[in-house]
């Protein structure tokens, strides 16, 4: 896989505007490590946007961010006035084979408090932002069926479904749709093997 450089979220400016009062950061371990998990731990214990069962131990944040570190991938999230973490954002490896290299699978989360506020439509557009400075081509969404509001989302923003595959999962007693959807890029300028 090759690794990517991920523009300095902080220090850059998006090209739209911010909500009122939320400040774009790139998110660490030493700062955000207990934010996101909770986060992450809420979409596992009430929703199907995470296919897992248990909540996730604190200690399984440090390999996470250290990947993302090891490949590039960024850590983006949204501070409100008060440095809560109101959502995050990253992407990753799609399939860890070579010539998956300029495709990538993200993740978008915002924390139970602040959804509704239009914070996922932010952090979309900061990830494609970053996948276009990262020069990936093709940023894909693995996202329930059932989820209307992310699927909305997602096509407002140009990306088109790409598959289904029925029955993928089984969580709350049900079984569970994951539709895949893509935007693909006009990066990279000159693409290689290899």
């Amino acid at each position: 896989m090759r690794r990517m450089t991920p523009a300095a979220p902080h220090s850059a400016s998006p090209t739209f505007a911010l909500p009122p009062g939320a400040r774009l950061v790139a998110c660490t371990h030493a700062r955000h490590a207990q934010a996101i998990l909770d986060i992450l731990n809420d979409a596992i214990l009430n929703t199907t946007a995470l296919y897992d069962y248990q909540p996730r131990p604190l200690a399984a944040m440090a390999p996470w961010f250290a990947l993302k570190e090891q490949h590039g991938f960024p850590v983006v999230g949204l501070e409100d006035e008060a440095g809560r973490l109101m959502g995050f954002a990253s992407y990753g490896t799609f399939r860890n084979f070579p010539a998956f290299k300029y495709s990538v699978e993200h993740s978008i989360y915002v924390a139970p408090d602040f959804r509704g506020r239009g914070l996922g439509e932010v952090l979309l557009r900061l990830l494609i932002e970053q996948a276009r400075a990262n020069q990936v081509h093709l940023v894909i969404g693995a996202i329930d069926a059932t989820n209307a509001a992310s699927i909305a989302l997602h096509r407002k923003l140009g990306f088109v479904q790409s598959g289904l595959i029925t029955q993928a999962g089984f969580k709350f007693g049900r079984w569970l749709d994951l539709a895949f959807y893509q935007l693909t890029l006009d990066t990279p300028a000159e693409p290689v093997d290899g």
